[in-house]
C-alpha cells in the first residue's frame, strides 16, 4: 500500500510521520531547538502586545504548535502567534475589557481565540481557502507597515519607563513627547542596550538565537545590577506548570465577532503566505483549506488552555527552515522546549525586565516595515502604490481593526478597478515580422495599414466592463476614421452574454455607417459562443479570422481588388 493510501486510512497519523525517514531526525531536532530559542521569547513579547500576561505567550507556543504539526500541510511552517495578530487582539480585548483587569482579559481572550478558531474551521468546511487571495500584495505591504509603526509607538513608553493612559496613535505620540522629561534613565539604558545586542547579533551572527541572548542578558542584568531597586519594572510572577482549563465567557461573542473575523482572515493570510514562501522544491505546496482547518483547531482547542489567536509567523518559519527543518517534527520539538520552560524556567523568566520584551517587540516589528517594497511598487505601478499608502494610513489613523477593513475594502476596490478597466490597445505590426504589438512612441517604425484599425482588448469581457471597453473602442474609431475595424480577441478568454449583446449592437451600428467590424483570434470558447449568436450570423465566415495576420491579408487583398476595379472603371 502506498504512503498516500496509508495517510488516508490512518487519519491519526499525519502524512509526514507515515513516510518519515531516519536521516531527517537530526536536522529536525536541531531546527526545533534553534526555533524554540526564537519562538519562546517572541511569543512572550507578543502576549504583552495583546495586553496579556507573558505566560499566555508560552501557552500559545505549546499546544497550538502540536495541533498544527499533526494536521498542517506545510513542513516548515512554525505556528504560534505574530505581531499582527497580537496587535489586533489587543485592540479587540481593550474594547471589551477597558478596565484591563487580568482575570477578565484572560476570559475574554479565551472567547476571542475560540471564536477565531471556530471561524477558521467553518471556513475550511465551506472550502473558502481562496479568500487568501483577496488581499493584494501592495495592500498587505501597506497594512503590515502600518501595524509595525503602531506597535513600535506602543512599545516606546516601556523603553522610556513612562506611563500614561492608552489612546489613539496620534494621542500616544503626543503623550510620549510630553512625558519624555520623565524618562527613567536605567530603563532607557537597558532598552537601548538590548536593541543594540539584537541588531549586532543579526548583523554579525545571523544564525545566533538573538532573542534568547537578549532575554538572558536582561535577566542577568536585572539580577546582578538589582535593576528593580532602581525603578526598572520586571515581568513579575509567572505561574509554574501546565496551563489550567479556561472556559470562555460566551457573552462576549456579540462584541468580539467583528474583530474575530478580521483576526481569522489575517491569521489565515499570514499562515498561507509564510507556508508558500518556505515550501521546498521537493515538498507539496500547502493546501489552503487544510491550513484553515489546522490553524482553526490550533486556536480553537488552544483557547481552552490559555492560548491567544495563533497563525504561521514568517520570521520564525524562516529560522525553522534555515536551521534545517525537514518535517513538522521540528515544531513538536519547539513545543517540547516550551513545555520544559513552563515546568522549570518560569520563575527565572519572571525576573526579566519589561524593557527587554519591549526591545524584542520593537526590533521584530520594524521588520514589518519595508520602504524598499513601497519604492518597488511605485516604480512598477503608481496606482497600486496609492492602495498601499491608503492601507498604511488606515491602520495608523483609524486603528488596526478598522485598518484591516480599510485594507480589505481597498483590495476589493483595486480589484474592481482592474476588472472594470481592462487594457485596450491599438496595434501595429513589427516590420518584417508577423508580430503585432501595441503602438507606442518607442516603436514609431511599426507598420500600420491605411483605413484599417486593429484593436485588442484583454481579459474577460462581461457586463461590468463591456460599456467601458466599448467607449475606448469608439474613441479609437472616432480618431482613426477607418474603413474596417478588426477586433483581436486572442487575449479574451470569456465573453459574457451582456457583453456579446453590446458587441452585436455595436457591429450593427458600425456597419450602418459603412465601417464593417471583423473579429480575429477567437479562443475556442469565445468562438463557439459567437457562432451560436446573432453576431455570428451577421459576421459570417468573412467576418471572423483565425488570427490578425490573416485578417490583415484579407484587408490588403480587398484593397487590391478595389484598386483593380477602379482602374477598370477608368
Amino acid at each position: 500500500m502506498s504512503t498516500e493510501g496509508l495517510s488516508r486510512n490512518y487519519l491519526v497519523l499525519p502524512d509526514w510521520l507515515v513516510g518519515y525517514r531516519r536521516e531527517w531526525l537530526r536536522p529536525d531536532l536541531l531546527a526545533g531547538l534553534t526555533t524554540a530559542a526564537v519562538v519562546i521569547p517572541k511569543a512572550m513579547a507578543y502576549a504583552t502586545i495583546a495586553g496579556l500576561p507573558v505566560q499566555v505567550g508560552l501557552y500559545t507556543a505549546f499546544l497550538p504548535l502540536v495541533i498544527y504539526a499533526l494536521l498542517g500541510t506545510s513542513r516548515a511552517l512554525s505556528v504560534s502567534t505574530t505581531t499582527t495578530l497580537a496587535i489586533l487582539a489587543a485592540t479587540q480585548l481593550g474594547e471589551v475589557v477597558p478596565s484591563g483587569d487580568p482575570k477578565s482579559l484572560l476570559i475574554a481572550s479565551a472567547a476571542l481565540t475560540a471564536l477565531v478558531g471556530a471561524m477558521l474551521v467553518v471556513a475550511a468546511i465551506l472550502r473558502l481557502g481562496f479568500i487568501a487571495n483577496f488581499i493584494s500584495e501592495p495592500v498587505l505591504i501597506g497594512f503590515k507597515a502600518g501595524i509595525g509603526v503602531v506597535i513600535v509607538v506602543d512599545q516606546i513608553p516601556k523603553i522610556l519607563g513612562i506611563h500614561f493612559p492608552r489612546g489613539t496613535f496620534v494621542q500616544s505620540l503626543i503623550a510620549i513627547v510630553r512625558n519624555v522629561p520623565h524618562t527613567q534613565l536605567e530603563t532607557l539604558t537597558l532598552g537601548i542596550s538590548i536593541i543594540a545586542v539584537l541588531i549586532l547579533a543579526e548583523r554579525l551572527a545571523p544564525k545566533a538565537p538573538a532573542p534568547l541572548i537578549a532575554v538572558a542578558g536582561g535577566i542577568l542584568a536585572a539580577y546582578f545590577l538589582s535593576l528593580q531597586a532602581h525603578g526598572v519594572q520586571l515581568v513579575g510572577n509567572i505561574p509554574k506548570g501546565l496551563p489550567s482549563l479556561t472556559i470562555p465567557d460566551w457573552s462576549f461573542i456579540s462584541q468580539l465577532w467583528p474583530g474575530a473575523l478580521g483576526i481569522a482572515l489575517m491569521s489565515f493570510t499570514e499562515t498561507i503566505a509564510a507556508g508558500r514562501a518556505f515550501t521546498g522544491k521537493d515538498e507539496p505546496a500547502p493546501q489552503a483549506n487544510r491550513e484553515l482547518l489546522a490553524t482553526g483547531l490550533a486556536s480553537g482547542v488552544g483557547a481552552f488552555f490559555g492560548a491567544m489567536p495563533c497563525g504561521g509567523g514568517t520570521s520564525q518559519t524562516a529560522v525553522n527552515r534555515l536551521a534545517g527543518a525537514r518535517t513538522q517534527l521540528a515544531e513538536v520539538v519547539t513545543a517540547g522546549m516550551t513545555l520544559i520552560t513552563m515546568l522549570l524556567l518560569a520563575p527565572l523568566i519572571g525576573m526579566m525586565p519589561q524593557a527587554t520584551l519591549a526591545a524584542i517587540v520593537i526590533i521584530y516589528s520594524i521588520g514589518l516595515i519595508h520602504p524598499s517594497e513601497f519604492k518597488e511598487i511605485l516604480r512598477v505601478r503608481r496606482t497600486e502604490f496609492t492602495w498601499a499608502l491608503i492601507a498604511f494610513a488606515g491602520v495608523v489613523l483609524l486603528g488596526t481593526l478598522k485598518g484591516i477593513m480599510v485594507a480589505i475594502v481597498v483590495s476589493l476596490i483595486a480589484l474592481a478597478f482592474q476588472v472594470t478597466n481592462p487594457p485596450v490597445y491599438v496595434l501595429g505590426r513589427k516590420p518584417g515580422t508577423n508580430v503585432f504589438r501595441p503602438r507606442s512612441t518607442d516603436h514609431p517604425e511599426d507598420e500600420t495599414f491605411p483605413g484599417l484599425l486593429l484593436v485588442k482588448p484583454e481579459g474577460r469581457i462581461f457586463f461590468a466592463n463591456a460599456a467601458n471597453i466599448g467607449q475606448k473602442v469608439n474613441g479609437f474609431i472616432q480618431e482613426a476614421q477607418p474603413r474596417v475595424v478588426v477586433l483581436d480577441l486572442s487575449g479574451v478568454f470569456d465573453l459574457e452574454y451582456t457583453a456579446l449583446k453590446m458587441l452585436t449592437d455595436g457591429e450593427k451600428r458600425y456597419r450602418e455607417h459603412g465601417v464593417p467590424l471583423w473579429l480575429a483570434g477567437l479562443t475556442p470558447t469565445v468562438r463557439t459562443m459567437v457562432e451560436h449568436s446573432t453576431l455570428g450570423k451577421m459576421l459570417g465566415r468573412d467576418g471572423m479570422h483565425f488570427n490578425l495576420e490573416m485578417a490583415v491579408a484579407k484587408y490588403l487583398e480587398m484593397l487590391a481588388e478595389r484598386g483593380s476595379s477602379d482602374e477598370k472603371e477608368k
